[in-house]
């Protein structure tokens, strides 16, 4: 068997999250049959409480973007993300260097969770292990929270580098890490931070949190841990709606061997369109409850 054909098929499976006895969340696998998809797990359809999708899956502005996931466009050159790869002098470029993200197992598997073990693979070669761990937690009668945490760990006797297309030269473009991709709709979302308001002036910058807010949800994304706290957010809301992390924001980032790093992101999923001071209070609660 093919490790993309038993990436696909774990021991149990694939879990269906729930909220008070509502699902709110499934987990699964991106298609294997295009080599440009950067085959990986992801969350999808991700709804708030009362049903509405807060995701959106291989949309066609972004056919490689898969609802909620852990993606990385550059570890030492191969790309996880999906997609064309940013090359230096070249721009946006189509390469036959797509890895997988194969599913190794569920240590744990439930209806508010799961600890899962990955291995980033890129041709015959492991480029890091990963343990991902999801939970679910009702906030509110309105609101919910995902808390999604990934350690990577470098198995290799050399140091692995992850890079972005912004250091290879593309401005802006710091995304890998966690990425959300929301649903587009007739007007952007809002975008407002825990200092600050607009797409501009919260892109590319750190801050507590960040809500991306459309006409009848709000999501709010926050950083669990110091580091994730130091990346800077990755936004879009006026040409596509997504929200993500940046481990790599201005200089390609060294895992040395046998080490290890870990990002926590936990996501407030609201129904309705939330005031700043809302926001805050959900999130606090969510990150520190």
């Amino acid at each position: 068997m093919s490790s993309r054909t038993s990436a696909e098929a774990p021991s149990s499976p694939w879990p269906v999250l729930s909220v008070s006895g509502r699902p709110v969340a499934r987990y699964g696998f991106s298609p294997t049959s295009d080599p440009r998809m950067s085959p990986r797990p992801f969350l999808h359809p991700v709804t708030t409480l009362a049903g509405t999708p807060v995701t959106e899956y291989r949309p066609a502005d972004h056919r490689h973007h898969v609802g909620v996931s852990v993606a990385v466009p550059d570890v030492e050159g191969h790309n996880f993300w999906g997609g064309r790869t940013f090359v230096r002098g070249q721009g946006p470029t189509e390469l036959d260097n797509h890895g997988i993200q194969r599913h190794e197992g569920f240590v744990t598997c439930g209806p508010e969770g799961f600890v899962e073990e990955l291995v980033w693979r890129a041709g015959e070669r492991d480029l890091l292990r990963e343990r991902r761990t999801v939970s679910v937690a009702a906030l509110s009668p309105d609101a919910w929270a995902l808390d999604l945490t990934f350690r990577l760990i470098n198995p290799s006797p050399a140091a692995v580098t992850f890079g972005s297309p912004a250091t290879n030269g593309r401005p802006g473009a710091a995304y890998g890490g966690f990425f959300w991709r929301a649903p587009k709709a007739r007007s952007a979302p809002e975008v407002f931070t825990s200092t600050s308001t607009g797409e501009a002036a919260a892109h590319g910058r750190c801050a507590e949190w960040l809500a991306l807010a459309g006409e009848d949800w709000t999501l709010v994304f926050a950083g669990g841990t110091a580091e994730t706290l130091r990346d800077p957010w990755f936004v879009r809301a006026a040409e596509y709606p997504g929200v993500g992390s940046s481990l790599a924001a201005s200089r390609r980032l060294a895992l040395a061997p046998g080490a290890s790093l870990v990002r926590r992101v936990v996501t407030v999923v609201a129904d309705g369109r939330l005031r700043p001071d809302e926001a805050r209070s959900l999130v606090t609660g969510a990150v520190h409850g």
